[in-house]
């Protein structure tokens, strides 16, 4: 009976062991605070209190707040200015916009990169970076090397590398001049090409990767007026483009661009509402979740003007996309992200100023969940692995 006893401690000792060493799940939002949304109008808050990083558990079933630490941010530029290292134990958090130290009506390009330890108790920053002006969407490749830097207001993309909880800004890369509107950078899964989204000139630009080495190809891909968003998939077969369109109420769009093709093309295009705002490839590669603002951030007398935006949830197969999903969400929401699974899709809701958290299992999505975060999340971000 002892000895019984005896292995029943072991193999309880073991499953806690194994548990408390169990890879992390986390989900990481950076939030906004210094502007809000006036019946369609965004406006500059008084006096506005620090924007926040929030890191959100995903393991735990509905996902929850585990910690929220200051740290700037800014809701312009596409929701992706948030990136994890492989292994979860960095983010990397652009700010685009601060306040103007002389005219705090209005703001002005920011340049800052936070680089926060994740794995410090509590996560905090242990180092703030330059990269250009209106630093924006951010991505790290699956190596954990790696990381680019979109930076709207000059039309370039900065470059860093990545050794531990070391990041060392490389040098920049010139894509176009400083109208582009250099919005957002993906990595392909291989890390030797990225694509650069420029929603000021219409255009997907593609970049070369050897090691430290990162060059403008000079080629450029149209899929829609004004992309924004990007990813790419899991297999390295596609990527996703959200199309953003010029805010006047027309449909715009969702993009798949043929990542192997040589060169790489558009090769589909489908209707989503309007103002794809968030897009984001689940880990499998199988669905595509869309975050449309479907007009909630208008003036609520415009007859494009809607009570809720909506995620939307397409199938990606045969370079065809096809929608199996929809649900409500809240206003001016802006980024998506899928948990490891592909079961737990977030959004983050600016006015809300929270992260709604959806169940997913191929066919619908259900709400199960909304986590209140001190800020508007403007990024949402899981780690590519």
């Amino acid at each position: 009976m002892k000895a019984q006893r005896r292995v029943f401690v072991l193999v309880l000792l073991a499953m806690l062991a194994l548990a408390t060493s169990a890879p992390a799940q986390l989900a990481v939002t950076s939030n906004d605070n210094k502007v809000m949304l006036d019946n369609g109008t965004v406006k500059i808050v008084p006096n506005p209190r620090p924007d926040t990083v929030t890191i959100i558990d995903l393991k735990a079933s509905p996902p929850r707040l585990v910690a929220e630490i200051a740290a700037p941010g800014s809701v312009v530029g596409p929701p992706l200015s948030v990136a994890l290292t492989p292994d979860e134990s960095l983010a990397l958090v652009g700010s685009s916009s601060r306040v103007d130290p002389s005219d705090p009506t209005k703001t002005v390009p920011d340049t800052r990169v936070s680089v926060i330890d994740l794995k410090a108790s509590p996560p905090a920053v242990i180092t703030t970076l330059e990269a250009g002006k209106s630093a924006a969407g951010i991505s790290i490749n699956r190596q954990g090397t790696l990381a680019l830097v979109a930076n709207r207001s000059e039309g370039t993309v900065s470059v860093f590398t990545i050794s531990g909880k070391t990041v060392t800004p490389v040098g920049k890369v010139t894509i176009a001049d400083e109208k582009s509107g250099t919005s957002h950078v993906t990595f392909t899964p291989d890390g030797t090409m990225a694509l650069v989204t420029r929603d000021g000139d219409n255009k997907i630009s593609v970049l070369s990767i050897d090691g430290t080495k990162v060059e403008y190809t000079k080629r450029d891909i149209n899929a829609g007026l004004r992309p924004y968003g990007i990813d790419v998939s899991s297999k390295g077969d596609f990527a996703a483009v959200a199309n953003i369109g010029l805010g006047q109420g027309d449909t715009d769009t969702v993009s798949l661009i043929d990542v192997r093709a040589r060169p790489p093309r558009v090769v589909e295009t489908v209707s989503v509402g309007q103002t794809p705002e968030g897009i984001k490839v689940s880990p499998d590669g199988r669905h595509v979740a869309v975050v449309v603002m479907n007009g909630s951030n208008k003036a609520k007398e415009s007859p494009f003007y809607a009570d809720h935006g909506k995620l939307v949830v397409l199938r990606a197969k045969g370079m065809k996309l096809t929608k199996v999903a929809e649900a409500p969400i809240g206003h001016w929401s802006q980024g998506a992200a899928f948990s490891p699974d592909g079961k737990t899709i977030l959004v983050g809701n600016m006015v809300e100023k929270d992260v709604q958290v959806f169940s997913f299992d191929g066919r619908g999505l259900k709400e199960i969940a909304r986590i209140k975060v001190n800020g508007g999340p403007a990024a949402v971000r899981t780690a590519e692995k």
